[in-house]
Order: structure tokens, then C-alpha cells, then sequence
């Protein structure tokens, strides 16, 4: 066998390749329709279509250490935890006319702006950095662990911190809500007996 049979090009993808551009391709739909949708429950659900396909791109990169992480903390934690914050809060189920703040051309401007400039940092960060692939697999759980509590545990624990800040907030206004919607009704009832 010769080495021009082994390889292939770049016009010539593999199938592993060929999924991770079509996952990619939905990915990108689903995190596009979460931000563009004016009904917030929908947007939650739709963003678990987006986390959950990055979970399969980081299965077809051969990292499931991270595809499951991905899948556990965000899709089984943080989606719960809107979803949940969502419902405490009494938030409008269907189109919400809050949700548009008629800011839409300055918060594309912004967005792409911030994508531009994370493209960039990216690129020229890695630019001339060579990844060994002879070493242990970059997604194990070894490799994984080590790195997050050698460089990652205190960002981790201001996320975990800050999620619980979001719980609770969305646990007193909804106690809040609720004693002004028991103060506002019992008055009515004080006046009848009168």
C-alpha cells in the first residue's frame, strides 16, 4: 500500500468529517434560533438541540470525557436550572413582547464584533502551536481532570456560584410576586365583608 492511499485530502473528507460539518451546520441553526426566538421556553428547548450537538462534536473528536461532561453539567444542569428559573418567575410561555428590546442592530453589531475578536484571539494563539497526538488522548478523563483542577477550579467555582446566585433571585421573586398577588386579592375580600 502507498502513502498517497493512506491519505486524503482536503477535497477528498472522511465521513467522520462529513458528520461534524453536518452536526456543526445544525448546531449553528439551533444556537441561531435561540437567540432570534421571542418565545423563552422555546429558546431554552432550542438550546438544548445546541448543547446537545456539541456534545455529538465532541464525540466525533473522539473527547467523551467532554461529550458527557457537556451533556450532564449543561444540558442536564444548566437547562434545568432555566427552565426552572423560567417557571418560578412566571415568565410569559408564549411570545413575549419583552423579549424584544428593538436593540437588535446594536446587538448584532456587538456580536459580531465579540465573534470577530474571539476569532482572532484563537487563530493567533495557536497559530504555531503543534498538538502531539503521540501522548495521552486530549479528551480523556486523565488529561481532562488534571487540567481543569490544575488551571480551571476557580472560574468553575464562581459558574457553580453564580448559578446558585440565579436560583435563589429566581426563588425570591417569586415569592415576592406571590405575596404581592396575596396582598393585591385579600383587599378586595376586606372590603366585601365590610
Amino acid at each position: 500500500m502507498t502513502l498517497a492511499a493512506t491519505t486524503h485530502g482536503f477535497l477528498s473528507p472522511t465521513g467522520v468529517e462529513i458528520a461534524f460539518l453536518l452536526v456543526g451546520l445544525v448546531t449553528l441553526g439551533a444556537a441561531l434560533v435561540t437567540v432570534t426566538t421571542k418565545q423563552l421556553v422555546h429558546a431554552a428547548l432550542w438550546l438544548v438541540v445546541a448543547l446537545g450537538g456539541l456534545a455529538v462534536e465532541y464525540l466525533l473528536l473522539t473527547a467523551e470525557f467532554i461529550a458527557w461532561v457537556q451533556v450532564l453539567i449543561y444540558v442536564g444542569s444548566v437547562v434545568v436550572l432555566l427552565l426552572f428559573g423560567l417557571m418560578l418567575t412566571r415568565a410569559p410561555i408564549g411570545r413575549s413582547p419583552d423579549a424584544d428590546s428593538g436593540n437588535r442592530p446594536a446587538a448584532l453589531a456587538v456580536a459580531v464584533a465579540a465573534a470577530a475578536a474571539l476569532v482572532w484571539v484563537v487563530v493567533d494563539a495557536f497559530r504555531a502551536t503543534w498538538i502531539d497526538l503521540g501522548g495521552p488522548a486530549q479528551g480523556s478523563t486523565e488529561v481532562t481532570g488534571a487540567f481543569l483542577f490544575r488551571h480551571w477550579v476557580l472560574p468553575f467555582e464562581a459558574l457553580s456560584v453564580l448559578l446558585l446566585a440565579a436560583l435563589v433571585g429566581a426563588i425570591v421573586l417569586s415569592r415576592k410576586r406571590g405575596a404581592d398577588d396575596g396582598a393585591g386579592q385579600g383587599a378586595p375580600q376586606a372590603k366585601e365583608r365590610r
